[in-house]
């Protein structure tokens, strides 16, 4: 069994939990007064366990598993089994921690903000991809589009977003977790960003 199938089996189970038990919700959710003010960094990690209904895990849980699968291949074939299966947990979690610090220092006096949800662990692993296969593409409201132009797109929109604060939605985590995860594989291999580039110049002649 694969990493990516365990972490959505996982994912699924502990969403599921958190669907019929609402104290369990709320003690592993997201709550930034709770992280800064208590410490309890454990949000940051648990958080993106849970869900708040079935179409926002399924979403998740299928982009994830969408792309998860391939990245996971990738960093096999980058790294070697050990390391490579080592890096692809480093960047879904990492991912998920780096995703909320933005969301945790804006929110860390508001006693009534809260996010749950692993949107900024499977952003980025789509941003991985991008990274990896520019020449792919990636359906945008069901519009295939180069996945280059995808990810300014989703960037753009996730920053907008964010300032106009329209929904409950936590674009903070989308834009932060794409970021990280087009930079931690150059991170672990510089020679990826030159290569993504030249991808990119033989896509625009």
């Amino acid at each position: 069994m694969n990493i990516t199938l365990i972490i959505v089996i996982v994912t699924v189970a502990v969403s599921y939990l958190g669907f019929t038990r609402t104290d369990l919700k709320y003690k592993y959710t997201l709550i930034p007064y709770q992280v800064i003010h208590y410490k309890q960094y454990y949000r940051m990690i648990s958080s993106g366990f849970l869900h708040s209904n079935w179409w926002h895990l399924g979403f998740n849980m299928l982009a994830f598993y969408s792309f998860g699968m391939q990245i996971e291949y990738d960093f096999i074939a980058l790294f070697g089994e050990t390391k490579g299966l080592v890096n692809f947990l480093l960047l879904y979690f990492l991912g998920l921690i780096f995703s909320d610090i933005y969301s945790v220092a804006r929110h860390k006096d508001n006693h009534g903000y809260s996010s749950l949800g692993a949107s900024g662990a499977v952003s980025a692993i789509v941003f991985t991809s991008i990274l990896l296969h520019p020449e792919g593409k990636i359906g945008f409201f069901f519009i295939p589009m180069p996945s280059v132009v995808f990810g300014v797109i989703y960037l753009a929109l996730s920053a907008y977003m964010s300032n106009k604060n329209y929904d409950n939605v936590s674009h903070d985590s989308h834009f932060w977790g794409s970021l990280f995860g087009f930079v931690f594989p150059i991170v672990l291999k510089p020679e990826l960003f030159p290569r993504f580039i030249n991808i990119v110049q033989e896509l625009m002649r």
